[in-house]
């Protein structure tokens, strides 16, 4: 392990503190491991740099709008070699929240994401991808 010494400013401090305090790091060094690794993985999955992923893609969409349920239901057997499982809560009268757990390569797992997440109706989307190969 090396020992490396930062500079932050005043402000910068105050939220790595509170972020500290909240999820309960017993040190600092805990806690910027963490976040180090966090970009890391993140630079590494938008460089398309791993050769397979599990990702978990969540959005919410209004399942009212004309044949949204349906076109996301053709675009996941479209892609049924990616898909593992899916979650759907309803949260209204009109809006459903779905977390479908995808498993195969980044730019395939993306490429599933951008399709669903694009559809008129579909009113937040975020995926999070994963290396088989985390530190």
């Amino acid at each position: 392990m090396h020992r490396v010494t930062i500079t932050l400013d005043d402000d910068l401090m105050a939220k790595l503190d509170k972020i500290i305090e909240a999820r309960g790091y017993q040190n600092r060094s805990e806690a910027i491991r963490d976040l180090a690794r966090i970009g890391i993985q993140q630079t590494s999955q938008e460089a398309g740099s791993a050769d397979h992923c599990v990702a978990a893609m969540i959005y919410t969409y209004d399942h009212s709008k004309r044949d949204l349920p349906k076109k996301l239901a053709q675009n996941f057997h479209g892609h049924h070699d990616l898909s593992r499982a899916t979650l759907h809560v309803h949260l209204d009268h009109d809006n459903c929240l779905e977390v479908a757990i995808l498993n195969g390569k980044p730019a395939d797992v993306q490429h599933v994401a951008d399709h669903v997440f694009a559809e008129r109706g579909v009113r937040y989307g975020r995926v999070v991808m994963i290396p088989p190969d985390v530190d």
